[in-house]
């Protein structure tokens, strides 16, 4: 762990996860909130536009550390792994400057206008600046994973010879790259249900707050007070919206989750055969294992429970079909590679991680389905029964997390079964650290790095968690006491039971 590459590895992986923590965070939420403010302009319901208000403090926030975070990645490049950069720096360099000074830059601006201009511009006009913010959002992804799609599966370019390194050669092959139009949408989708789920789990908590003494206690309590009322119309409206994207979001990310699977079958077959623990070339058709007892260091399996031939309907979309296992795959990189990395290389991923983070991932994501429909049931207008049944505002507050888990699964799955691999059969991971680097800086940086995540995330959670607890109807002290909430209009009645 703590050489040059270890801690090389470790650096990166901490600051991606960290940041990729905020990024998908604020693309679902970009998402809830345009349409939570179109929502306002089409039917002129006040309600409508306090959500879109209430929403974008935490989007925002989530907006402001993924970018401070974003830039503390970016420095890794040139700090850690000059060698990579300096091999792919042709393909990495385009998408990235693209992703800047266009996408970014869109984002950024239009974010700023947006929040600067609710009175300045009719809603009609105003609406249009949060699309264009998520628009920017969304772009900034697709650039992002052109060059993540290229290092797992590289198009479009040749090697120079008079330099070893990689040169772009169709700028069109490496924006049509078919890794890149699986990842994209996976990931995108991915980011809807998180927007669907922190606004859902947020409301859920805010509700619970609310939820004083018994049932009865709880609808008499909200029924005599207006402003009581009009948060949990507020709150209700949310989690209905957040149910409705996050059940879109998760059947689409369960559809090209299992078309990414399908592409490396052929594509990296090894990251495959580790995710389902298969060590030996599996019989026709192929059993799946359900859970593993994993022997890393033999390169077995020591226990299982199988479900017969659901691993050729997963792999291939039909009844037949085996599987190469990770000892065959192995043989075949050697075969392909000793000429130029030795006999000594190691091409087994962690398999234990990605069988059970690969789990984690998929279990996470039908359960995001599963929760969404049945919110969706449960508020339904003839019969609301989601404020009055605590323990189902506290499933939807603990899901709240559940999409952070499922971000980081699947970029462990991503990056860890590509090993040892930076850009897939033509540069290492041990190829591409810096020569400059120490273990002393190193050890450094990371400590500094963590102190900092550390800082952000208490930042994010301390706001997050106080813009709750003040509610959509605070108004801040002006200086002459703090001022009562103003609800405009009778608040509209919620079925609370």
């Amino acid at each position: 762990m703590f050489t040059v590459l270890g801690l090389s590895r470790f650096q990166f992986a901490m600051t991606t996860i960290f940041h990729f923590f905020y990024v998908p965070m604020t693309i679902g939420l970009a998402l809830a909130v345009a349409i939570m403010e179109t929502t306002y302009v089409v039917t002129k319901k006040d309600v409508y536009k306090k959500m879109t208000m209430f929403w974008s403090k935490i989007f925002l926030l989530s907006f402001a550390v993924g970018v401070v975070t974003g830039i503390i990645q970016e420095f890794q490049f040139g700090m850690n792994w000059s060698n990579y950069s300096r091999f792919m720096g042709d393909i990495f360099g385009a998408p990235l400057a693209i992703e800047a000074l266009l996408a970014f830059f869109l984002e950024s601006t239009f974010i700023g206008v947006w929040m600067f201009t609710w009175n300045r511009f009719k809603p009609a006009v105003h609406v249009i600046f949060i699309w264009l913010t998520f628009l920017g959002s969304s772009m900034s992804a697709i650039w992002i994973l052109a060059a993540n799609s290229f290092m797992q599966h590289p198009v479009g370019f040749e090697i120079n010879q008079a330099t070893g390194h990689v040169r772009l050669r169709s700028f069109g092959d490496v924006m049509s790259n078919p890794q890149l139009w699986i990842e994209f949408p996976h990931v995108f989708f991915a980011a809807v249900c998180t927007g669907a789920f922190v606004v859902m789990g947020c409301s859920a908590f805010s509700l619970l707050r609310m939820h004083m003494g018994n049932k009865d206690q709880a609808v008499a309590a909200v029924e005599a007070d207006s402003e009581k009322q009009a948060k949990v119309n507020l709150f209700t409206k949310s989690i209905r919206l957040a149910a409705l994207l996050g059940l879109i979001g998760s059947i689409c990310v369960i559809t090209y989750g299992d078309l990414q699977g399908k592409f490396i079958v052929t594509d990296q077959p090894m990251k495959l055969a580790a995710t389902e623990a298969i060590y030996e070339d599996t019989g026709d058709p192929a059993p799946w294992n359900a859970v593993a007892l994993i022997n890393e260091k033999d390169h077995k399996i020591e226990g299982s429970v199988e479900i017969p031939g659901a691993m050729s309907q997963l792999a291939y979309g039909k009844k037949t079909g085996a599987v190469k296992g990770m000892n065959t795959v192995n043989k075949e990189l050697h075969e392909k590679y000793d000429a130029k990395y030795g006999k000594d290389m190691n091409y087994y991923v962690p398999v234990t991680t990605l069988f059970w983070v690969f789990r984690l991932m998929v279990g996470i994501g039908f359960a995001f389905a599963l929760i969404s429909a049945l919110v969706l049931w449960f508020t339904r207008k003839k019969k609301n029964t989601l404020f009055t049944t605590r323990w189902k505002l506290w499933i939807m507050g603990i899901f709240t997390f559940a999409p952070f888990a499922a971000t980081t699964s699947g970029w462990l799955v991503t990056e860890l079964g590509r090993y040892p691999w930076l850009v897939y059969g033509f540069q290492t991971i041990a190829d591409g650290v810096s020569p400059t680097s120490t273990v002393p800086n190193l050890l450094f940086t990371c400590i500094v790095y963590f102190l900092l995540f550390l800082v952000l995330g208490g930042v994010m959670v301390f706001y997050t968690r106080r813009t709750l607890h003040q509610g959509p109807f605070y108004k801040p002290d002006d200086g002459n006491g703090p001022q009562p909430a103003k609800v405009h209009g009778a608040p509209a009645r919620v079925a609370l039971a």
